[in-house]
């Protein structure tokens, strides 16, 4: 019995827990314009999967252990499956047709019955077909979508004739591929084996490195995963392509090192700290035996970036570039390894290790060449969103100049709106052009809002101004304590006042300050707890038309005398608990509220409110 390779081990655990899923499907979406023979392109398949072992494995498993089960070709069964025709009309772009394609791409393998693989064949008319050929990822990664498609080409080329593929035979299965994985690794337990090595090198360059991402979310992220994902566009003129490349020159780094410190530059901008890791593919085909075969290679790097101390985009550079060559140095240990070693805290709601991708793509297209057809590609249905954020990029060319770089940021939506996705891609454009234009410049100091953002962050959301109304603040609440005299308005433990109590009692007090010379421009002092009555205080002050002065009795004694002296308040407004704690002040008497002698005081004062000229201009508080 054949063991998974490492990477196939996750998949197949993942579908253990999660159920059979379209998360990890890899669907290629081509138009075939021309005389099709359906026969032939049947027979193309099966061709095809005669030659690829890995799409016609099956995973069962034995006490728990996963195995690969290589089926014989015969036993498979036909995986083309020919839609009925479209109605008269239809065309590849109809959204009947488009339903029809992301329903294939949605199908579920069922790995322990089923073949990875699966085509379908949806006529749109009688020269026009959309062919959907799907391979989970268990058994393919997106640069075995090239040899697939050229193999199907030749296998069609040949049926169409008459005949059968005569192509040399694959110098390897992806069998061989996962025994020899295994025995080049060996075993973790060995000090001696390239994956205790390699082993040692990740848990030191990964120690202390952030389990989750603090990124702009829109949303809470879910306790789990939806994996509903969008994609954003973006792109990167020829011009400053140019700039990037030219960088990257001068700086002694490759292109996507500079893509990648620029994305740590704008997270870390973006509030996710100074320590950003960021995974990135690689092929993963360390053997040129390995080129033509249809397989799941493709392993993850964890790249951590430092952006710490107010570096230069230079010094950045710098730093990627040295983590980026020992990273690709020690880039066999399978990802799916090194989260079991290093164990980070699993959750079903993100990611492990990193949560952003960056890839930098230089897979081409599947490209068909069937006789009698013209074959292109079609955008397929947005794929399942794996991480929160993912940016695709790919270099473009003119001759050998740059001609821009065509990019998607893919998203999460379970955290992500689309707005803001669209934002972040802006604004990675914005810091490629700032970091390009002045390298040497701290790279905090680079700005990642566009004038608009700033005007609306620095003037909009900071214009408060408001109109008022000429009424002062008496006004106000007398005129709420008429309309709602029964309402709550002020709550202290066991102590509610309604609005119409609570404008009485203020009215009572404010009476009492005024007989004590209290007006317009004068000052209270309110010198007590937190408490109903303070409240009191304070409204009573305005009502008697002066500004009230609130002194903290937990201030120091001398901080309490200096404020005191400094407002000169014409009257002090206190509490029994705090009385004591008052300097003394020479002709400036002080109401204890809570003693009997105020409270009966208060009782034979009106309840409505004095008037004491008070202006809108007048001084409230001090």
């Amino acid at each position: 019995m054949v063991p998974l390779s490492f990477a196939q081990q996750r998949l197949w655990f993942l579908g253990q827990l999660e159920g059979s899923s379209s998360i990890y499907n890899l669907p290629a979406v081509l138009r075939l314009e021309g005389d099709l023979d359906r026969g032939a392109l049947g027979a193309a398949l099966r061709d095809v999967l005669e030659r690829h072992e890995v799409l016609r494995t099956v995973f069962t498993s034995v006490e728990g252990r996963p195995y690969q089960d290589i089926l014989e070709a015969s036993a498979v069964g036909e995986v083309l499956t020919v839609a009925p025709a479209a109605p008269a009309g239809s065309t590849a772009d109809s959204p009947a047709v488009a339903e029809a394609i992301a329903e294939a791409a949605r199908y579920a393998f069922d790995l322990s019955q089923q073949v990875p693989f699966r085509a379908w064949l949806f006529p749109c008319g009688e020269r026009e077909h959309v062919l959907v050929l799907l391979v989970h990822h268990i058994a393919g990664d997106g640069w075995s979508l090239g040899p697939l498609a050229r193999d199907v080409s030749t296998a069609y080329a040949a049926r169409c004739a008459g005949g059968a593929p005569a192509w040399e035979p694959l110098p390897v299965q992806y069998a061989d591929y996962t025994l020899w994985q295994r025995e080049l690794l060996g075993d973790a337990g060995d000090a001696d084996s390239v994956l205790s090595g390699q082993l040692a090198y990740w848990r030191s360059v990964l120690e202390g490195s952030p389990q989750e991402l603090v990124l702009p979310f829109d949303r809470t992220r879910p306790a789990v995963a939806t994996h509903r994902g969008g994609n954003v566009d973006l792109v990167v003129p020829a011009e400053l392509h140019a700039r990037i490349a030219e960088l990257a020159r001068a700086e002694g780094v490759t292109v996507f090192m500079v893509f990648q410190a620029a994305l740590a530059v704008l997270l870390s901008r973006l509030g996710a700290g100074e320590d950003v890791p960021i995974g990135t593919p690689v092929a993963g085909r360390t053997d040129q035996a390995l080129d033509d075969l249809v397989g799941f290679f493709v392993n993850t790097l964890v790249l951590r970036t430092d952006v710490s101390g107010s570096p230069s985009f230079g010094e950045v550079l710098r730093r990627v570039r040295e983590r980026a060559l020992d990273a690709f140095s020690h880039q066999d240990v399978p990802f799916e390894r090194l989260v079991e070693e290093l164990a980070p805290v699993r959750s079903m709601a993100r990611h492990p290790l990193f949560q952003v991708m960056l890839a930098l793509q230089n897979n081409t297209d599947p490209d068909l060449d069937l006789p009698g057809l013209r074959a292109s590609v079609l955008p397929g249905p947005l794929p399942p969103a794996k991480f929160d954020l993912s940016l695709t990029l790919q270099e473009t060319f003119e001759g050998a100049r740059p001609h821009g770089v065509r990019g998607q940021l893919a998203y999460a939506t379970d955290l992500f709106d689309h707005g803001t996705v669209e934002a972040i891609a802006e604004r990675f454009v914005r810091v490629l052009e700032a970091v390009t234009a002045r390298p040497a410049d701290p790279v905090d100091r680079v700005q990642v809002l566009s004038a608009g953002e700033r005007e609306r962050v620095l003037v909009e959301w900071n214009d408060t101004a408001r109109p008022l109304a000429g009424a002062t603040l008496p006004e106000l609440l007398s005129a709420q304590a008429e309309r709602t005299p029964d309402a709550v308005a002020l709550v202290s433990g066991d102590t509610r006042l309604t609005y119409a109590e609570l404008d009485t009692r203020a009215n009572r007090l404010a009476h009492l300050l005024t007989e004590q010379g209290v007006g317009p421009e004068s000052r209270v002092a309110v010198f007590m707890e937190r408490s109903t009555d303070m409240v009191l205080a304070l409204l009573a002050a305005v009502k008697a038309g002066a500004a009230y002065v609130p002194v903290d009795p937990q201030y120091p004694a001398e901080r309490i005398a200096q404020m005191l002296r400094d407002s000169a308040p014409q009257c002090v407004l206190t509490h029994t608990p705090t009385s004591h704690l008052l300097p003394e002040t020479e002709n400036v008497p002080r109401l204890v509220l809570d003693e009997p002698a105020t409270q009966a005081l208060l009782t034979d004062r009106p309840g409505h409110a004095p008037q004491p000229g008070l202006l809108p201009e007048h001084p409230a508080y001090l």
